[in-house]
């Protein structure tokens, strides 16, 4: 059997933290390990805390330098063949969970799999983000050619993953994580706020995409190529 390594990277996340790492702890890993990106509240202290009862690698970055790094430390530090990463602002989270992200990649049915959670600000049968979920697993092996860029990526690591994917023609498949929560940042923070982080991400998103043309391009090449047979 192929070890498995949960990776939870966590800003921030005082309110939901506790619960996630006591959901992933209390599945069958080989290993966990929980990326503190230089929270500003209570979610360090938590993690302390919950050590002192679960066998866990816990990072705690001086400064935060966004999930991308977060993501990347996460993945040097694993030593496992498969990798599942679990957002820390979840609820709900469950056995049933990780076993729809992880089986796939056990059965050589899917390179990577993203699982979306059907509690959602968008419907989950037609939420056009449904490719940027932090709930993914796939290979170690497969993302490390892309890790130097995947450090710099910040937020826009999960769009830069799904190019890298798409443009080399691994298996990609969807699972719908049912009874999973995910929260919009306008439950978690005032309107103005939260505007605010999603204009920032969004630029993070657009930099990530023109730092990559020529990921896009070998999927437009894709999409062409499979069009015409």
């Amino acid at each position: 059997m192929e070890k498995v390594s949960a990776i939870i990277c966590a800003y921030n996340e005082e309110k939901t933290i506790k619960n996630v790492i006591t959901a992933v702890c209390n599945y069958s890993f080989d290993e966990v390990i929980i990326i503190n990106d230089a929270s500003e509240d209570r979610t360090g202290s938590i993690i302390r805390e919950l050590k002192q009862k679960y066998i866990i690698n816990d990072i705690h970055l001086p400064e935060n330098n966004g999930k991308g790094r977060a993501m990347a430390v996460g993945v040097e530090e694993s030593q496992s063949e498969i990798l599942v990463f679990c957002d820390a602002d979840l609820s709900n989270l469950n056995e049933k969970h990780f076993e729809q992200l992880i089986i796939p990649i056990m059965k050589n049915e899917a390179d990577m799999v993203l699982g979306q959670p059907t509690h959602t600000l968008f419907n989950y049968k037609l939420n056009p983000f449904k490719s940027f979920t932090g709930e993914r697993s796939l290979r170690k092996k497969d993302i490390l050619p892309i890790l130097d860029s995947i450090k710099t990526s910040k937020f826009g690591v999960e769009t830069l993953i799904n190019l890298y994917y798409q443009a080399y023609e691994k298996k990609i498949k969807y699972v719908l994580l049912n009874g999973l929560k995910h929260p919009t940042k306008f439950e978690k923070t005032s309107q103005s706020q939260a505007f605010i982080e999603l204009m920032r991400e969004g630029y993070q998103i657009a930099g990530t995409t023109l730092n990559n043309l020529e990921l896009i391009n070998k999927v437009v090449i894709n999409h062409i190529k499979n069009f015409r047979e």
